[in-house]
C-alpha cells in the first residue's frame, strides 16, 4: 500500500489512533470513492454519467449508515471504538440531502476506513470495503 509521505512512528509505523476521527474520516472517505468507482469500472463499465450515478448509491450518507449498522458486529473492539469516534465527532456539516443521525454513522463507516488504510491493514480493509460492497448492491468489488 502506498506510503503517502506519512510519517513514520517510533516503531516504524504511523499510530492512526491519534489522528482525529475527522481526518480519518476525511482518508476513509477518499478511499471508499476510489474503489467504489474502480469497482464499478470493472464490473458494470459504461460512460461517466451512468457509474457516477451508480456510484452515489454506494456513497450517499444513508448507504454508509446501512453498511456500519450491517457490519458493526463482524468488527473488532478497537473497530467499533473508531467508528464510534467517528460516530460521535462533530464537524459542523451535514449535507442537505441526509438527516444527522445517517450523517454520523457514515463518518463513522469513513474513520474506520481511514484507519484501516493509516494502520496499513490491507487486507482487513479490503475485507470491510468487499463488505460494504455486498451489503449495497451484491457487488464484492473482485
Amino acid at each position: 500500500m502506498f506510503d503517502g509521505g506519512v510519517s513514520d512512528g517510533p516503531d516504524g509505523r504511523s499510530d492512526p489512533s491519534q489522528l482525529s476521527p475527522l481526518v480519518l474520516a476525511y482518508i476513509g472517505d477518499s478511499i471508499y470513492e476510489v474503489f467504489v468507482r474502480v469497482m464499478l469500472t470493472q464490473n458494470i463499465g459504461g460512460g461517466v454519467h451512468k457509474l457516477h450515478m451508480e456510484a452515489t448509491r454506494y456513497v450517499r450518507c444513508s448507504s454508509q449508515s446501512d453498511v456500519i449498522h450491517a457490519i458493526f458486529d463482524e468488527l473488532t473492539e478497537q473497530e467499533r471504538d473508531v467508528v464510534r469516534r467517528g460516530r460521535n465527532a462533530h464537524s459542523g456539516y451535514v449535507p442537505k440531502n441526509a438527516n444527522v443521525t445517517e450523517y454520523r454513522y457514515a463518518t463513522g463507516f469513513e474513520a474506520l476506513l481511514g484507519y484501516l488504510f493509516m494502520k496499513r491493514s490491507s487486507d482487513r480493509l479490503l475485507y470491510i470495503l468487499r463488505l460494504a460492497a455486498q451489503k449495497v448492491t451484491g457487488l464484492d468489488g473482485t
